[in-house]
């Protein structure tokens, strides 16, 4: 008998349950960070602005239930280039009057926030789910008794 076969289903889809509820968490906090920072330019001219945190997630074996749950694999930042604007009278501003703005869309961060909160809403779904179900167990093995 394996692992996966021998472990309290019940166990293990809270389990997984929890490990979503923690990298959405985690996800949205990140969006936030993002969004909070999408004017943040450089302190001095010419300086680089925020740069837009990314989040990768990856798969884990949880060896106590034997079910596989989502973990954060990798914080990171977004590679892609900044944009330009032109603003002599902001501190940030290099010789020829631009400022360097931060690779932050507001508009993909509210999409990622969004699906990142049903994400969230979900996972908290299947923990009532399954503790509704154990509750019934434990009240079906009580009135057996």
């Amino acid at each position: 008998m394996d692992s996966v076969t021998a472990t309290d289903p019940l166990s293990a889809a809270l389990k997984i349950a929890g490990g979503g509820l923690d990298v959405q968490s985690t996800r949205l906090r990140i969006v936030s960070e993002n969004i909070a920072n999408a004017q943040s330019t450089g302190d001095t001219p010419g300086a680089d602005p925020y740069r837009r945190k990314t989040i990768t997630f990856g798969s884990e074996l949880d060896r106590a239930s034997g079910a596989d749950v989502v973990k954060v694999k990798k914080l990171g930042f977004d590679k892609s280039s900044f944009t330009e604007t032109y603003d002599p009278s902001n501190p940030a501003a290099d010789s020829k009057g631009y400022v360097k703005m931060p690779n932050v869309n507001v508009l993909i961060e509210m999409a990622d926030m969004r699906e990142a909160n049903r994400s969230y809403e979900a996972n908290l779904q299947s923990v009532r789910q399954t503790r509704d179900l154990i509750s019934s167990t434990l009240d079906l093995l009580k009135s057996s008794q």
